[in-house]
């Protein structure tokens, strides 16, 4: 069975900044109003025969919306992104998120911008495309504590009506 949670009418939204380098249009600093939609199947299991119960998947989807809304999305592994004074490695995240401003070039353009108004993601892009694996992932590795019986999990991050990226990922319980 799947169970589908709508983003527009489950409150499952962020507004956030974001830049993609090197692109034409989406190559400066520009914002959306995000919401996203998760799908999961599997077998109905335990006392209530659900798949999964939809407060669990609300209350981890709100979390990562509510890490990501209203600031900058820094994608920290883009090779056209130069951070001034770091070395991408393990720590990278933290050492930037310690910083009062993180300091960084893309192309000719310089920018600082404090710490505080960022997130820094583990991502090459912040894409439609990556942020749905983002959130995808995430939702696996909170939901796989719980639930044995999920098949997959899909989630499209949509920045606009009609307008998003899907990722699915089957579940491997034998990886967490």
């Amino acid at each position: 069975m799947k169970i589908i949670l709508n983003g527009v009418q489950s409150n499952l939204r962020f507004s956030s900044a974001h830049i993609i380098p090197g692109h034409e249009s989406c190559g400066y600093i520009h914002g959306h109003s995000y919401f996203v939609d998760v799908e999961i199947q599997g077998k109905r299991v335990g006392k209530f025969d659900f798949v999964v119960d939809f407060k669990d998947i609300k209350k981890y989807t709100r979390e990562i919306c509510s890490k990501l809304d209203h600031k900058l999305l820094i994608p920290i592994y883009n090779d056209l992104i130069e951070f001034e004074d770091y070395k991408v490695d393990d720590l990278f995240i933290e050492k930037l998120k310690n910083q009062k401003n993180v300091d960084f070039k893309i192309d000719k353009k310089r920018y600082s911008i404090p710490s505080v108004d960022c997130v820094f993601l583990p991502l090459p892009y912040t894409s439609a495309e990556e942020l749905s694996k983002y959130f995808t992932d995430i939702l696996a590795e909170k939901l796989i504590k719980n639930y044995v019986n999920i098949e997959f999990i899909s989630v499209c991050v949509n920045e606009g009506i009609g307008q998003g990226a899907m990722f699915t990922r089957e579940m491997d319980y034998e990886k967490y």
